[in-house]
């Protein structure tokens, strides 16, 4: 039998607080993450962004201990995934390839040729296709493949997606019944999936599936759950001037709140471990909001982590994707979903929506232009 290992893929996140910054600038200096005119502004742009918001990342990372348990987590996992398939009668080697920080792709791939892996599936811990995460990972990995003739003999096979997977939507079932069964009138729970936003350009623009396979998602969790709950996903995290994909999780509590919801069950649905977003962002903030418009309880469904059902469900991806016809990268990429990572925007004249969309960008850039030469003038560069 081939040689077989499994990839698993995710965002990474700093250890500790001085890995802050850096990662940041990581984050910021993909171009999947911000799009610009011109690939000259990216470097600039990052190392602003990652500078000027280094210290208010570093004080919520001080809020959840100096640093991302996801790195400890995602390795939890690997060893779990590890254990599964041989208790299915296969035996596989597990890597972790995070985009933005320690253990980075490039050093699984290393680790990968190291132990001559004959076969490999490539599974990213996104159940939801985005540009921003997907995407970005397996660009990056394509690139890799193209410029090794060594890489080029493993046969290998993607897996672009699995919010649809019965098992994983078993596990997020069960972790939500769990947490609906200890509040107080669980029959009246409000169950509130709140999931990572993205521009929603992305979606109109590039074509993106993520909107989609996100709200798929949330349904057929429901279905699986089997409640007589209601039910409101709404989406987090969003950044910057532009319109990113709502409701927003902010608004989306005072609006329930003001309808006389006294009960939520959060949901994280597009993360499948614990990180910042989730304990921080999730269990501070949000929390915080929702106490002041007067919820009562606010109950947060864990993130899988290693949770078995949930184990199982990686599992079950694996093994049907060794048997599944062969994806490749450039599949993808460019999938049948028609998404493309850059859009091919042209510039218009007059008051067009594209007029519109490249004058703000632009707006944008020269405003945060003018910032970084009066960063530099104050003689502030950090190294």
């Amino acid at each position: 039998m081939a040689k077989l290992g499994v990839l698993l893929l995710n965002l990474g996140g700093p250890d500790k607080l001085e890995d802050v910054r850096p990662f940041l600038y990581n984050l910021f200096a993909d171009p999947e993450i911000i799009r610009l005119p011109s690939p000259l502004f990216q470097a600039p742009l990052a190392w602003l962004i990652s500078t000027l918001r280094a210290k208010k990342s570093q004080e919520n990372y001080k809020k959840i201990g100096g640093g991302s348990p996801i790195r400890r987590i995602t390795e939890a996992q690997a060893q779990s995934l590890k254990l599964q398939l041989q208790q299915l009668g296969q035996e596989a080697n597990v890597y972790i390839g995070m985009r933005y920080w320690h253990p980075f792709t490039e050093e699984a791939i290393a680790k990968i040729k190291k132990d001559a892996i004959e076969e490999l599936v490539i599974l990213p811990l996104y159940p939801q296709f985005s540009i921003s995460t997907t995407g970005s990972s397996l660009r990056l990995l394509d690139r890799l493949w193209q410029r090794d003739p060594e890489l080029q003999k493993i046969k290998y096979t993607v897996v672009p997606s699995w919010y649809d997977n019965a098992i994983y939507l078993q596990s997020m079932a069960n972790l939500i019944a769990k947490t609906i069964d200890k509040v107080k009138n669980p029959q009246a729970a409000h169950v509130f999936f709140s999931a990572h936003g993205v521009p929603v350009s992305y979606i109109e623009e590039a074509g993106d599936p993520y909107q989609k396979e996100i709200e798929t998602c949330a349904a057929l969790i429901m279905k699986t759950l089997n409640r007589t709950n209601p039910y409101k996903l709404a989406y987090q995290s969003r950044v910057g001037p532009v319109e990113w994909l709502q409701p927003y999780t902010d608004n989306a509590i005072k609006e329930l709140a003001q309808q006389g919801v006294k009960e939520l069950v959060v949901v994280p649905i597009s993360f499948v471990s614990e990180h910042i977003e989730t304990l921080e962002e999730i269990d501070m903030e949000y929390r915080e909001i929702a106490e002041h418009a007067g919820i009562e309880t606010f109950a947060r469904v864990p993130a899988p982590d290693i949770d078995p059902i949930f184990i199982q469900s990686l599992a079950d991806v694996v093994v049907h994707a060794l048997g599944d016809r062969r994806i490749s990268f450039s599949e993808t990429i460019q999938p049948q979903k028609n998404t493309k990572l850059y859009p091919q925007e042209r510039w218009e004249w007059g008051m067009t929506q594209s007029a519109e969309v490249w004058n703000g960008r632009l707006a944008m850039l020269g405003f945060l232009i003018l910032l970084l030469e009066l960063w530099l003038g104050r003689g502030q560069i950090l190294n």
